[in-house]
């Protein structure tokens, strides 16, 4: 039986959404910015991390590693096979996402391929002999919009987000990323909080360059902060994939669009029959409708859409979740 989340009070709620919009935000930023004291976000936000509430981690941007193919795939299985499906992918590494949509026999995943040979071995030859793999379709995405990076669940106020947006780094001009990135990103991954000294202990430098590292690589989009939350704690209980058809000239604005708003966790273009896929999160099935009609249906480059609810996320921004296994 699945274990009921208890929700969390009001002030736990808003440290939460505070971590996901800023995840390496400072316990005394985030106090100034909720009104409370430093000392009561300590006391109130190790309890998240320690149970699994919250996750800090770290994904690449693809933009940064030309060998990385971003794949979405929509698998459909055999129903009494997919949790085994479901699982076997989340265990891979270059999966960043594992959900179970709709009626139970079909998993969205979205992987990050380490170039040609590990993308033609999964669909060439992987799935095919998999017997419990009936059909699936793939997806490369295209262009991850990141103005949804800051997301918060609508739990705070524009005000809000924006004295925590105040700790981004600016964006230097982009260079190649040098031995110690890929160090420091590996460390970020396991922990998006880490201390400069830890990081620097894990690349072989100094904190000072571990700081300095690391302000190039958020500033540059190399890698994108990640908090990882247990929506239903926050009072979010309705999650679903959007596949969107709209007019190419259209594409850009509408993509934005959408990632600005607090009900939207991802939107990315893609190739395929719909190019644009939008992750959403609402509180209830009303909440999700009132999006889709007042949201969406008032954007005029939208020609068609596909609703898939979201039965269970397995895997998140590269965390399995804990229990799903």
């Amino acid at each position: 039986m699945e274990k009921v989340s208890r929700r969390l009070n009001e002030t736990d709620s808003r440290i939460a959404a505070a971590m996901m919009a800023s995840p390496r935000a400072s316990w005394r930023t985030v106090g100034r910015v909720l009104g409370i004291s430093e000392r009561t976000v300590v006391r109130r936000a190790a309890p998240l991390f320690h149970d699994g509430t919250l996750r800090a981690t770290a994904v690449r941007n693809p933009v940064w590693f030309p060998d990385l193919i971003p794949l979405a795939l929509r698998i459909r299985c055999k129903p009494n096979r997919i949790s085994a499906i479901a699982t076997t992918l989340a265990r891979r590494p270059d999966t960043i996402w594992v959900d179970v949509l709709g009626g139970g026999d079909e998993i969205c995943t979205v992987l990050f391929l380490a170039g040609p040979d590990a993308r033609n071995a999964l669909l060439l030859r992987d799935l095919p002999a998999t017997p419990a793999v009936q059909s699936w379709t793939s997806h490369v995405l295209l262009r991850v919009f990141p103005a949804g990076f800051d997301w918060s669940g609508g739990l705070l106020s524009e005000t809000e987000l924006t004295s925590l947006r105040q700790d981004t780094p600016a964006a230097p001009a982009r260079s190649a990323l040098q031995p110690v990135d890929h160090q420091l990103i590996a460390a970020l991954i396991e922990d998006g909080r880490a201390s400069y000294t830890d990081l620097a202990r894990r690349a072989d430098t100094t904190a000072l360059t571990a700081r300095r590292r690391l302000e190039a690589l958020l500033g540059g989009q190399a890698v994108r902060l990640a908090t990882e939350a247990d929506l239903a704690r926050l009072g979010i209980r309705t999650e679903a994939l959007l596949w969107i058809g709209v007019a190419p000239g259209g594409l850009e604005e509408t993509g934005r669009q959408l990632s600005r708003h607090p009900q939207v966790r991802f939107v990315s273009a893609t190739t395929g029959p719909a190019n644009l896929l939008v992750a959403v999160a609402a509180a209830d099935l009303d909440a999700l409708y009132r999006f889709l009609t007042d949201t969406v249906g008032a954007l005029h480059q939208v020609s068609a859409i596909e609703v898939t609810p979201i039965l269970t996320g397995v895997k998140r921004t590269g965390q399995v979740r804990p229990g799903s296994l």
